[in-house]
C-alpha cells in the first residue's frame, strides 16, 4: 500500500514542473503561422495575447485567465489618439485590448462589452 502511495507522489511532483515548463514553452511558440503583437499581463489573472497572421494579416486573439480560456479572430485595429486599440467580436460580447495609454507606452487596458455596454476593465501592462 506504501508503495503504490509512493509512486502517485512521485507521478505528481514528476507531472508538475513538466506542466509548468510545458506552459511557459507553449506561450512563445503557441502559432507558428502568427506573429506576436501585443502580449500584456492584467488585473484579475488575465493574460492577453494578440498575434497577426503571417499570410492572411488577420488578428487573433489569445487570453488565459481564472474563467477559462478564450481564442478569438478576424478582429480588427485602429488608432485613437495616439493608442492603438484591437478589437474582437464574440456574440454579444466585446473584447477592446488598448496597447498603451496617453501617460504610459508600457501600460494598457482590457475592455469587455455585453450588448455594447461596458461589463468589464482591467489595467494592464506590457509583458
Amino acid at each position: 500500500m506504501n508503495f503504490i502511495k509512493l509512486m502517485k507522489t512521485s507521478a505528481l511532483l514528476l507531472a508538475l514542473p513538466i506542466s509548468i515548463l510545458a506552459n511557459f514553452c507553449l506561450r512563445a511558440s503557441a502559432d507558428s503561422t502568427a506573429a506576436l503583437i501585443l502580449s500584456t499581463k492584467c488585473q484579475g489573472g488575465y493574460n492577453i495575447n494578440i498575434w497577426q497572421n503571417y499570410n492572411s494579416r488577420e488578428l487573433l486573439y489569445r487570453a488565459t485567465s481564472p474563467n477559462g480560456n478564450l481564442s478569438l479572430g478576424k478582429g480588427t485595429s485602429q488608432a485613437t489618439e495616439g493608442v492603438r486599440v484591437y478589437k474582437f467580436r464574440s456574440g454579444i460580447y466585446e473584447y477592446w485590448v488598448w496597447d498603451g495609454t496617453l501617460d504610459n507606452a508600457q501600460s494598457g487596458t482590457l475592455e469587455v462589452y455585453k450588448n455594447k455596454r461596458i461589463l468589464m476593465k482591467q489595467a494592464c501592462t506590457k509583458s
